[in-house]
């Protein structure tokens, strides 16, 4: 990506090793600012592997998207003024993706969603972004139920004039006891799905 007009570029190999599979490509509306629409071209993945064990445990009851990430290129109509640069939106910007995150996160079913702190990383590509955490909970109706709380992270940098988003979510407490009663293997380590999230964020260029 050179310009404004670039392309998305997903971390690919990355998600092909990790066995996510790409289940929606949209171009839409995400939010509007006093004098212009800003739409984002989205690509969302989830882990496949893991949705497909469980289903199959299950006999088919919980086929759900346990983990999912997304990369989103922002665009602006109409453009940016001359003399206006994405530094001088940025706070608007970030503000506004982070309420659309928080909704996507309520129309998945999650309740209880929460805005947690936020921090700052850099991406694969050098730049710096701002990484914010929130949290939520499931319930599974599932035997006699589980409660699985959630974790999500939200990216939001700047490369090369365009705007990028960066998401996704993971189950954390109660998912390995539900991964349990249906006969399934646990993660070894909890914060194995957060360090696979946090590194594919910061390999979108």
């Amino acid at each position: 990506m050179s310009d404004r007009d670039g392309t998305l570029d997903p971390p690919t190999k990355r998600l092909d090793a990790g066995g996510w599979e790409r289940t929606e490509t949209t171009t839409e509306t995400l939010f509007s600012l006093p004098t212009m629409q800003v739409t984002g071209e989205t690509m969302l993945y989830e882990d496949t592997d893991l949705r497909s064990r469980v289903r199959a445990a299950t006999d088919g009851d919980l086929d759900l998207p346990w983990r999912f990430f997304f990369a989103t290129r922002l665009a602006f109509r109409p453009p940016l003024a001359p003399g206006i640069g994405p530094a001088a939106i940025l706070p608007t910007v970030t503000t506004e993706a982070r309420r659309t995150f928080a909704g996507d996160l309520r129309k998945r079913g999650f309740r209880n969603v929460d805005r947690g702190r936020t921090q700052r990383a850099r991406a694969r590509s050098g730049e710096r972004l701002r990484l914010t955490k929130y949290t939520a909970r499931y319930a599974v109706a599932w035997g006699d139920g589980f409660d699985v709380d959630i974790e999500g992270w939200l990216g939001v940098w700047v490369r090369k004039g365009t705007f990028r988003l960066a998401g996704g979510a993971y189950p954390t407490r109660g998912f390995a006891e539900l991964l349990t009663a249906v006969g399934e293997d646990a993660p070894s380590d909890p914060r194995e799905y957060r360090g696979d999230l946090l590194d594919l964020i910061r390999a979108v260029e």
